[in-house]
């Protein structure tokens, strides 16, 4: 099981509201140019087939519930990687009432991938460092 997961993990994309910079570029990284393919990375529509969540955007208070349902309903083990300045620290609505200050307020968070929007780059070396952390 161990070894399928690393070979193939499958991501889901929940945006929680954001300006839509972090999604192109999660997109992006799907595209030939970055191959995230060869790690075995699939995008799933379903969060009941998914291993990864990665999440952009602030995470606001509206819609945290959403995204626990999406986190609860994901088989064990499960994974999230915080892609972009706004899921990681809040960005620029950091201190507004209807938003949380971090994505691990609300869910856990495995890994980091700050930015504002991070580069593919960025995001693919997110993933590859979860890789190497489930190889552990």
């Amino acid at each position: 099981m161990k070894w399928a997961r690393i070979r193939s993990p499958w991501l889901l994309h929940f945006n929680t509201g954001a300006c839509n910079g972090c999604d192109i570029e999660v997109v992006a990284l799907l595209t030939p140019r970055y191959d995230v393919e060869r790690f075995g990375v699939l995008l799933q529509p379903s969060p009941r087939h998914a291993d990864v969540l990665m999440v952009t955007g602030p995470v606001t208070k509206q819609c945290a519930p959403r995204l626990r349902v999406i986190y609860q309903q994901m088989p064990s083990p499960k994974f999230v990687v915080a892609i972009g300045a706004c899921a990681c620290s809040g960005g620029v609505f950091r201190d507004c009432y209807g938003v949380y200050k971090r994505l691990d307020e609300v869910i856990p968070v495995d890994v980091y991938v700050p930015g504002c929007p991070p580069k593919p780059e960025a995001i693919l070396q997110g993933v590859i460092k979860l890789l190497e952390k489930l190889k552990a």
